[in-house]
């Protein structure tokens, strides 16, 4: 397992020498560099793993900043946020959170954070073909990109914006779970599974409504549908993936 990280601030600071020390405890190898988007982008054979230590940083640094929020799109690479209130807020404020694996509030806990990252690890390590594959049906972009930037640390995550591409994805590939936004302009998510439900091909795959509608009625309205489950877009971050989770160690338990 590569356990290799690339921590980002300004090298002097006394924060980013003890996070390099406690990392390098748990048995990671860090590469330390400057908030310098030119040194950045000329590292060779990147790590997946970046850490932005913002502590230090000022409206000087926004070039880093802005780089980062382009480069995650390009080179995939799970980006963490370590500073105090106001730092993580001007991160935020550039870097959208749904591109953000996590964000950690000082004083840093580097053991938790040496943990939290282990696990992820393991499962970026997992034999490409052996995991799960999920399709978001989303209207809004903002929610399709956190998803996928929480769900692709396990899973292969494919999106689409509305029921129309889905169906057409749907109909040349097979996926293992299907997460459906219930409220989408033109065909609704409900109108989504029914067509799904409809369609020999694909009648069978699961799906579970992801949704802000909390309301009894709208529940009742997709019961005859038989969706999986039922989740809440304001639910928290660790909520909602592990009913996720949960849902696969479930669905293997009844193939048993």
């Amino acid at each position: 397992m590569d356990k290799r990280v690339l921590l980002i601030g300004h090298e002097k600071s006394f924060m980013v020498n003890a996070i390099v020390r406690g990392l390098e405890k748990e048995n990671f190898v860090v590469d330390s560099i400057g908030p310098d988007p030119d040194a950045i982008k000329a590292l060779e054979n990147k790590p997946k793993i970046y850490l932005l230590y913002l502590g230090d940083m000022t409206k000087d640094d926004s070039q880093l900043l802005a780089y980062l929020n382009e480069a995650i799109d390009v080179e995939r690479f799970m980006l963490y946020l370590i500073g105090n209130k106001e730092e993580l807020a001007f991160g935020l404020s550039i870097i959208p959170k749904e591109k953000i694996q996590e964000s950690y509030l000082r004083p840093l806990d580097v053991k938790l954070l040496a943990e939290h990252i282990d696990s992820v690890l393991v499962f970026s390590s997992v034999d490409d073909s052996l995991r799960k594959k999920i399709l978001i049906i989303d209207d809004d972009g903002a929610m399709l990109r956190m998803m996928r930037t929480w769900l692709s640390v396990k899973y292969h995550v494919y999106m689409a914006s509305s029921g129309k591409i889905a169906l057409s994805f749907l109909a040349q590939n097979e996926v293992d779970l299907i997460l459906l936004d219930y409220e989408m302009p033109v065909m609704s998510g409900p109108d989504v599974l029914r067509e799904i439900r409809n369609t020999p091909k694909i009648q069978n795959m699961p799906v579970i409504f992801l949704t802000a509608k909390d309301d009894k009625e709208s529940v009742m309205k997709v019961v005859n549908l038989k969706p999986e489950k039922y989740l809440l877009k304001s639910m928290p971050k660790e909520k909602l993936t592990g009913a996720i989770d949960d849902f696969f160690v479930t669905h293997a338990n009844k193939k048993i």
